[in-house]
């Protein structure tokens, strides 16, 4: 079990849009990376952490592509959102002032895809010293070959990778 404080923690998540929700993704399909997502933001929520809800804008085009917003219900009023325009959400965005304004030093981290989206906002996070953990199964990527690198190899050596279940916050 990883005990969380909600005090000076955050739920990030990267990219629950539903034109990246809809890819093809492995080792699961982004409707279970939603459920467990928005599980895990009521009890951040419930608890008094932060909940942090990224999505990607293309830059350039006067217009996204359809289905470029936040999934209806991921994001509620009180949340952080952050529109990022390169793979990871601190490089030219607000997220770590806002966040830091909150008192936030850990953030847990989920979202698609694993091995882009996901971890390179977890090696910047690192950069700005945070403390990381990792929700396997409140992310997918494109392969479960490309998911199972990240959350074996270069996600352990970030923080601590847990799945949803073993998350606590203190009574």
């Amino acid at each position: 079990m990883t005990e969380i404080d909600p005090r000076t923690t955050a739920l990030v998540l990267i990219d629950l849009m539903e034109r990246i929700v809809a890819l093809p993704l492995a080792p699961r399909g982004g409707d279970d990376v939603v459920r467990t997502a928005e599980e895990l933001a009521r009890s951040f929520r419930k608890s008094g952490g932060t909940v942090a809800v990224v999505r990607t804008e293309r830059p350039g085009p006067a217009e996204q592509p359809p289905g470029s917003g936040l999934l209806a219900g991921v994001a509620e009023e009180g949340d952080v959102e952050v529109v990022k325009r390169s793979l990871g959400a601190f490089h030219g965005t607000e997220l770590d002032a806002r966040l830091r304004e909150r008192g936030v030093r850990t953030l847990v981290l989920g979202g698609i895809v694993t091995n882009l989206g996901v971890e390179s906002t977890a090696r910047a996070a690192a950069d700005h010293g945070y403390g990381l953990v990792f929700v396997e199964d409140a992310m997918s990527a494109l392969t479960a070959e490309e998911h199972r690198g990240s959350v074996t190899l270069d996600m352990p050596r970030l923080g601590t990778v847990v799945r949803a279940g073993d998350l606590r916050f203190p009574a």
